[in-house]
């Protein structure tokens, strides 16, 4: 049975959007993975299961969650990513849609593959950022259509200094959408995301960089999030 893939690092979206999903710890042969599984969607919290400890941005094993998803026939990932701006004019509180990354070898991008066949060329689905896109505006949200993400090793802020360079390149920085998107492409699943602008990154804006904020910034956006993804699964064949 072909599934739709819905990965985030919200957990409180399984209680609003997937409730009556099936709990299964999925084993495979680069470690264990919890997800929730539905007739035709599977939710991936990224982070884990809030009981079990919150797992860092560059200790999450990407390459078992992306293999659980394909055994359990996902065909098409949609992701929601929180984020940091890059833009004095990119505001907290928008949503990008990303269409491009930068990745230059942070820990948390392993490959699954030994061969020669590891030299791929990795991409975030056009059509898939096309569909995401149709999603939100149905929900009668504002949003960046296209962007570049650049992907840290994290756990860590960055400089000011190194956010001065990314700017440069980039729109928006995470710690793990890159990461995820070549585990995809590996695997030959369609990926898009979309990103939640949850803060003004080191030093473009004025105001004190804390993890505690940007929570609190990332659970306001809850609300649209759920409404962008009853959107998304209208227009996409795959029910709870």
């Amino acid at each position: 049975m072909e599934r739709l893939g819905i990965i985030s690092g919200a957990y409180e979206l399984r209680r609003r959007c997937f409730n009556g999903c099936e709990e299964r710890r999925m084993e495979n042969e680069f470690g264990t993975t919890v997800v929730y599984v539905g007739e035709r969607a599977v939710f991936l919290p990224r982070h884990g299961r809030p009981q079990e400890g919150h797992i860092l941005p560059h200790l999450i094993n990407h390459r078992a969650n992306l293999k659980a998803l394909e055994d359990l026939g996902v065909k098409k990932i949609f992701a929601l990513n929180s984020v940091g701006s890059l833009k004095a004019d990119l505001l907290p509180g928008t949503f990008v849609i990303p269409d491009d990354f930068i990745a230059l070898n942070p820990p948390g991008i392993a490959t699954a593959k030994t061969g020669s066949e590891a030299h791929i060329v990795c991409t975030l689905s056009d059509p898939v950022r096309r569909e995401i896109l149709a999603a939100v505006q149905s929900a009668g949200i504002e949003v960046v259509p296209t962007g570049v993400y650049w992907q840290t090793p994290g756990p860590r802020f960055e400089t000011k200094a190194e956010i001065r360079l990314m700017a440069r390149f980039a729109d928006i920085v995470g710690m793990t959408m890159a990461s995820e998107a070549v585990a995809a492409s590996e695997r030959g699943i369609p990926y898009g995301a979309l990103c939640s602008v949850d803060n003004y990154a080191n030093g473009v804006g004025t105001g004190e960089l804390k993890g505690e904020h940007i929570a609190l910034a990332a659970r306001a956006q809850l609300d649209r999030l759920v409404t962008i993804i009853e959107s998304y699964r209208e227009s996409f064949p795959a029910g709870r």
